[in-house]
C-alpha cells in the first residue's frame, strides 16, 4: 500500500495564502470589512490602513495615522453525496476565526513617506467529517492555521501617483488526519495523522493614480511564495504486525503558491456614492506538481512526485457604497472566481468549484476618529468529480456564511 497522505497537508498549508477568491471550499480572504461589504473589491479606493495588503501604493493618500482590528467568523459546511449509493455524507465543522490587525504612520501631516504593518490570517479553520464517512481514507479531520506578517512603505511620487511594496512573512501550521485501510483484530483502522509548521517569503507592490476627483485606477502585484516544510512529523497507529511498514517519522516538502495581480478601479460621481471593480488574475498555473519526501521510506511509504496540473484563473468582483448621511455608510457586492483545479484533482479537503457569491455591509462613523464596519457574506459551490488518485466520486456541496466586523482609529 502506498500512502500519500502528506502530499495533501502540503497542498492545504497553499491554501492559507489566499489573496483574493479563489474557489476553495469555502475558504474566502478576508481583507476589510468595507471590501467584504462590496464584493471584496477596492483595490482603487483607499479606505484605511487595510489598502496595505490590497494595494500598499494607495496607503499615502491616508491623510492620518491609522489603526484597524477585525474579525471575520467563517461558518461553513460541507455535504458529500457518493454517486453509486447516493448516501450523503456531512462535515461537522467548528467556526474558524480569520482576524486582521493594520497600522499606518506617518512621521508628519501629509508626508510623503509613509509606513505600515498588516498582520493578518488569510485562512484559519478546521473541517471534520462525519464517523465512518465514506471518504475516511482521504480525510477525517483537518485543521488549519497561518498568520501573515507584512511590513511596508508607500511613496508619493506625484499629486495623483502613489507607490508601494511590502515584504511578505508566511509562517502557517496544519494538522491533517485520516484513516488508513488496515484493521486490528476488532476490525479498527489505522490511523494516520500529519503535523507541520511552513515558512515563506514574497513581496507585495502596488501603484495608485487619481486622474481626476472621480477616478482612481490600482493595480498591485503579489508575488509567488514557496512554502517550505522542514521538519514535519508523521505519526502512524497501525497494528503491530505492520509496525515497520508506517514508522514514525519526519518529512520535508516544498511548494510554489500563485503570484496575483490585481487590476481595480473606482468611480465617485458624487461624495456619498462609489462603484469598484477588481480583475484578479491568479497564477495557479505553477502548481502542476507535487513533490515530498519522507526520513524513512518502506514498501508502503514512498516519496512521491505527483502532477496537479492547475491552471491560472481570473475573479471579477465587484460593489457599491452610498451614504445616506456623513456618518452613515452602505454597501453591497458580489463577484465570480473561476475553479483552478481540474477534473479528477477535487479532494475533501478542497471541494473545489467556480464561486458566485454575494455581500452586504455597513459603516458607521460615531466621530471623525473612531468608526465601526461590518459585512455578511455569502456562497454555496456544488462540484461533481471522481478523484483519479482515491477513486473517491460524488458531488460536494459547500455552503458559507461569514458575518464580520472591524473597529478603525484614527489620529
Amino acid at each position: 500500500m502506498n500512502i500519500r497522505f502528506l502530499k495533501w497537508s502540503v497542498f492545504l498549508i497553499i491554501l492559507c495564502y489566499n489573496h483574493s477568491v479563489f474557489s476553495q471550499g469555502f475558504q474566502v480572504n478576508f481583507l476589510s470589512q468595507r471590501q467584504q461589504g462590496m464584493g471584496l473589491a477596492g483595490s482603487a479606493a483607499p479606505y484605511d490602513a487595510s489598502a496595505l495588503f490590497c494595494n500598499p501604493g494607495s496607503t499615502v493618500f491616508l491623510d492620518e495615522n491609522n489603526l484597524v482590528a477585525g474579525v471575520t467568523p467563517v461558518f461553513g459546511n460541507v455535504m458529500f453525496v457518493d454517486s453509486s449509493t447516493q448516501t450523503a455524507y456531512r462535515s461537522n465543522s467548528p467556526v474558524g476565526t480569520p482576524f486582521s490587525v493594520y497600522g499606518m504612520f506617518q512621521l508628519k501631516p501629509a508626508a510623503k513617506l509613509k509606513f505600515g504593518l498588516s498582520i493578518n490570517t488569510p485562512f484559519g479553520s478546521t473541517i471534520q467529517y462525519e464517523d465512518n464517512w465514506i471518504g475516511r481514507f482521504a480525510l477525517t479531520r483537518l485543521e488549519l492555521k497561518a498568520i501573515f506578517i507584512q511590513p511596508t512603505f508607500a511613496y508619493r511620487i506625484a499629486d495623483h501617483i502613489g507607490i508601494g511594496g511590502g515584504f511578505v512573512i508566511s509562517k502557517g501550521k496544519v494538522n491533517l488526519q485520516k484513516d488508513i485501510p488496515v484493521q486490528d483484530s476488532s476490525g479498527t483502522y489505522g490511523h494516520a495523522e500529519l503535523a507541520g509548521k511552513a515558512i515563506g517569503f514574497g513581496y507585495n507592490l502596488g501603484i495608485y493614480f487619481n486622474p481626476s476627483k472621480q477616478l482612481s485606477i490600482g493595480l498591485s502585484y503579489r508575488s509567488k511564495i514557496n512554502m517550505n516544510l522542514p521538519n514535519g512529523e508523521a505519526t502512524f497507529t497501525v497494528p503491530n504486525g505492520l509496525a515497520a511498514n508506517f514508522p514514525n517519522g519526519g518529512f520535508t516538502g516544498s511548494l510554489p503558491l500563485p503570484s496575483v495581480t490585481t487590476l481595480g478601479f473606482a468611480y465617485h460621481p458624487c461624495s456619498a456614492f462609489t462603484v469598484v471593480l477588481d480583475i484578479n488574475r491568479v497564477g495557479w498555473k505553477v502548481y502542476d506538481t507535487l513533490a515530498f519526501d519522507y526520513a524513512t521510506n518502506t514498501s508502503s511509504l514512498l516519496d512521491t512526485k505527483s502532477p496537479r496540473l492547475y491552471k491560472s484563473i481570473f475573479a471579477f468582483r465587484s460593489g457599491v457604497e452610498i451614504k445616506p448621511c456623513k456618518s452613515l455608510a452602505l454597501r453591497i457586492g458580489g463577484g465570480y472566481g473561476f475553479c483552478p483545479v481540474p477534473s479528477g484533482y477535487v479532494t475533501p479537503e478542497t471541494p473545489d468549484g467556480n464561486r458566485i457569491y454575494g455581500t452586504l455591509g455597513i459603516g458607521y462613523s460615531f466621530c471623525e476618529k473612531f468608526c465601526v464596519d461590518a459585512s455578511f457574506y455569502y456562497t454555496k459551490i456544488t462540484r461533481s468529480d471522481t478523484n483519479l488518485e482515491t477513486n473517491l466520486s460524488g458531488t460536494y456541496t459547500t455552503i458559507a456564511l461569514a458575518p464580520g466586523l472591524s473597529i478603525s482609529y484614527k489620529w
